[in-house]
């Protein structure tokens, strides 16, 4: 029997709730020596594992996918390759099923394990969609092999139209001095950048490749502003005018949040030592401060394995709905200063990991309160971690 593959690389720009395939790649099957006809195709949507690529420290895992269609499901299929051996399940049908939850415990096995999904509707439109999953001893040496670390800073100290501020290219680039050298992050640096040298890197960044295990750290040094009567908090750009009431020369935290949850990177870190940074969480109003949560030990490298497979999507800010110190000009700010203190006294020796846990309470004894919350499609036990080449 005659097949044809063709292969769909799909970006995920549709709205939350919206029909598509799978976060990456399906497979769209065609058998040639059936009557072909137009018809909707079934639509796989994984909860876990979420990404294409995940290690796991666990023997086992929970598969938890959603299958649905505009039309009635004839075959749903999960098969298990491991070691080479490939096994199927048929997963029963009642006879008109259009949307089907799979909740299945996966065994896993020492090295690579194949999880793949398989849908047909009643017309013949097939549709099949895979995970892997790493466990044992292969699974950090591959993760640190295919993982990148990128840090992209924002700092300005000169505007056209607000004051001068003496300390954020400084604490930027020291920032990334130790991040490249210590931690072998990629770096980059924005200078004095205008709002559309921003929105424009920003947008580079939402176009750019990243591995599933990628990290990218994002930091903006700078004049910050809060507007009570439009509720929102913004990032002054060096081109921001003083009195903008629309805020055109702005940008907006939403528009941040926005741009960043769309930025094709599994984990990602925003720190902001700006005034009305905390803002960026547009319910700050309503919540208190907290930290990152309870210390964990960072001695077993499975702690690493565990949380790069779960989506991160954190900030952490110098100060709430309020002003921050800039510093003594030519020193660092009170808040990046200790963050470059965080920086260097943790993580010491190769393979030693800073996790936000461990950054915290370096802030507890500013003037300001910083604020740690996640954003958009944050995983609550995920982390973003420091790792000491």
């Amino acid at each position: 029997m005659k097949t044809f593959k063709l292969i769909f690389l799909l970006f995920l720009s549709a709205p939350l709730g919206a029909q598509h395939f799978s976060d990456k790649t399906n497979t769209i099957i065609v058998n040639y020596k059936e009557p072909v006809t137009a018809s909707p195709l079934p639509s796989i949507e994984w909860t876990t594992p979420r990404i294409e690529t995940t290690f796991s420290e666990e023997s086992s895992i929970m598969v938890d996918v959603d299958v649905k269609t505009d039309l009635a499901l004839q075959k749903l299929t999960i098969e298990l390759i491991q070691g080479g051996v490939e096994k199927k399940k048929d997963i029963s049908l009642g006879p008109n099923e259009f949307k089907k939850s799979i909740n299945q415990k996966i065994i896993l096995l020492d090295g690579t394990n194949t999880i793949r999904i398989v849908a047909e509707n009643n017309k013949g439109g097939k549709v099949s969609s895979t995970r892997t999953v790493v466990m044992g001893k292969d699974a950090l040496a591959e993760m640190d092999a295919n993982r990148k670390d990128y840090a992209l800073l924002f700092a300005t100290d000169n505007y056209d139209n607000w004051g001068e501020l003496s300390n954020p290219l400084n604490d930027a680039h020291t920032i990334a001095k130790i991040l490249e050298e210590k931690y072998g992050f990629i770096i980059e640096v924005v200078e004095n950048p205008s709002l559309e040298d921003i929105t424009g890197k920003l947008y580079d960044y939402n176009t750019k490749k990243f591995n599933a295990q990628d990290q990218l750290f994002v930091f903006f040094a700078g004049h910050g502003y809060f507007d009570d009567v439009l509720g929102q908090g913004y990032v002054v750009a060096s081109n921001s005018l003083y009195n903008d009431k629309g805020k055109t020369t702005y940008l907006a935290h939403t528009i941040l949040r926005e741009n960043l949850e769309n930025i094709k990177c599994e984990h990602i870190f925003l720190t902001m030592d700006v005034c009305f940074g905390g803002t960026f969480d547009k319910k700050l109003a309503r919540e208190t401060n907290r930290g990152p949560g309870n210390e964990m030990s960072e001695s077993d490298k499975n702690y690493l394995i565990n949380k790069i497979s779960k989506r991160t999507r954190k900030v952490l800010t110098s100060g709430g709905k309020e002003y921050v110190p800039d510093g003594t000009p030519g020193m660092h700010s009170p808040f990046a200063a200790q963050f470059i203190k965080a920086l260097k006294e943790i993580g010491g020796s190769k393979g030693r990991i800073l996790s936000l846990p461990l950054i915290h309470p370096f802030f507890l004894d500013l003037t300001t309160q910083p604020y740690f919350n996640g954003f958009g499609t944050d995983d609550p036990q995920s982390d973003f971690v420091f790792v000491a080449k």
